[in-house]
């Protein structure tokens, strides 16, 4: 009996391959190592290490080098040549962002977030968890050359969070993973759009205009019925050229896309791009992301000790307040719900976790500061997240029951 693929962005429940099936040991062995989450965090924690290690090796030159070379890709006037680097954090991100995507659209069409009160306790917990950290770091620094860095502790990594709940999985409902998966794509999709206000040059209305047709394109194909997921390429490249020209985070044309794909061509998505994503995009991005040279660090103490404590204690603190008290009076003033097997109690989890800012924190790291504070900021936002990441294990192991 075949056993279809699923993404690990999928349920718990709907993760575990199917066990009528008798397969040999040796498959068993790779269903437990394909299906397993924690597998791939473990894997996403290895690139993390190597990318430190090797960014302060005698070959740190290599590895700065490396992700500095040019890469072209299209013809003519279609052309793009930006660093690996950059392909790295735009162009192979958007297929992550898309199965994320792909997810939400389930969770929003036919999961756990179906109800429009459920629906809405993500949106104001994430505005929570992105005000009340940035308030805080603003309270620790006062110097305004530091202050342009207000906007890294106000994301959440979805990619690690996601890794680091897997470890509670028998624990935590599915409603709950849901919950944070929203929490941190709406966390991402605010952050995209501080970096288009706050940390560029404005948004090119002829940017937009390219992302809407794609838009109108994908609902297009959606409208006549094609269910041929290969055909949404097309609109997912010019949403993506769209977002970049206008100045956006072009990697958020996954999750448009992911939207916009119909049922039946979403699971087929899913299951070919669940192995780029968890064993090569993943790691790549925590490779090319986590090498912070510790020499580069500031020399000026004061400002050092300012700026890490506003980012660790603006993650570590900050989002898990910000978040669990948004959603506490959301609740209250009865403007959103929690799904069913949800308390204020559980939903503490997903407040901690939320504070895993890895991916976007440290992309709003290079666009904040250009100098010696740029490596004081990287290595505060590795050590808030780590944090994080064990505050959300402790708190979770305490406050979720064990289920079989």
């Amino acid at each position: 009996m075949r056993v279809r693929l699923r993404s690990q962005f999928a349920g718990p429940q709907s993760a575990r391959p199917d066990l009528s099936a008798t397969p040999s040991p040796k498959s068993r062995l790779l269903d437990r190592i394909f299906y397993s989450e924690a597998g791939s965090s473990l894997l996403l924690l290895a690139a993390t290490i190597a990318a430190l290690l090797w960014a302060n090796s005698p070959w740190e030159f290599a590895y700065q080098h490396l992700w500095e070379v040019p890469l072209t890709l299209g013809a003519g006037q279609l052309a793009i040549s930006q660093s690996l680097h950059f392909w790295v954090n735009e162009g192979l991100m958007a297929v992550f962002f898309l199965a994320v995507g792909l997810e939400i659209h389930r969770e929003f069409i036919d999961g756990d977030l179906r109800s429009l009160k459920i629906a809405a306790l993500p949106l104001v917990s994430a505005l929570g968890g992105v005000v009340i950290p940035a308030l805080i770091y603003l309270a620790l620094n006062t110097d305004a050359q530091v202050r342009r860095g207000w906007a890294i502790p106000t994301a959440t990594d979805i990619a690690f969070a996601l890794a680091v709940f897997s470890f509670l999985r028998r624990r935590g409902p599915a409603a709950l993973r849901a919950l944070l998966l929203a929490i941190a794509v709406i966390d991402d999709i605010v952050a995209i759009l501080v970096i288009a206000f706050f940390y560029s040059d404005g948004i090119s209305s002829g940017g937009l205009a390219i992302a809407a047709a794609g838009i109108g394109a994908g609902l297009l194909l959606r409208v006549i019925g094609s269910r041929w997921a290969v055909l949404y390429a097309l609109p997912g490249a010019a949403i993506w050229i769209g977002l970049l020209r206008a100045g956006v985070h072009p990697a958020l044309a996954g999750v448009i896309l992911g939207l916009l794909m119909p049922g039946g061509s979403a699971v087929h998505a899913e299951d070919a791009i669940r192995p780029w994503v968890v064993f090569g995009i993943m790691p790549l991005f925590a490779l090319a992301n986590a090498g912070v040279t510790l020499h580069a660090l500031t020399l000026d103490l004061a400002t050092a000790i300012r700026l890490a404590a506003g980012i660790v204690v603006a993650l570590v603190l900050g989002k898990p307040l910000g978040i669990i008290l948004a959603a506490a009076v959301g609740v209250r003033l009865g403007w959103c719900a929690l799904p069913p097997g949800v308390d204020l109690r559980r939903f503490c989890v997903v407040g901690f976790l939320g504070g895993i800012g890895f991916t976007m924190s440290l992309f709003v790291c290079s666009l904040a500061f250009d100098n010696e504070l740029l490596a004081t900021a990287k290595l505060a936002v590795l050590v808030g997240s780590t944090l994080a990441a064990i505050g959300g294990l402790v708190v979770g192991r305490w406050i979720l029951p064990v289920t079989h």
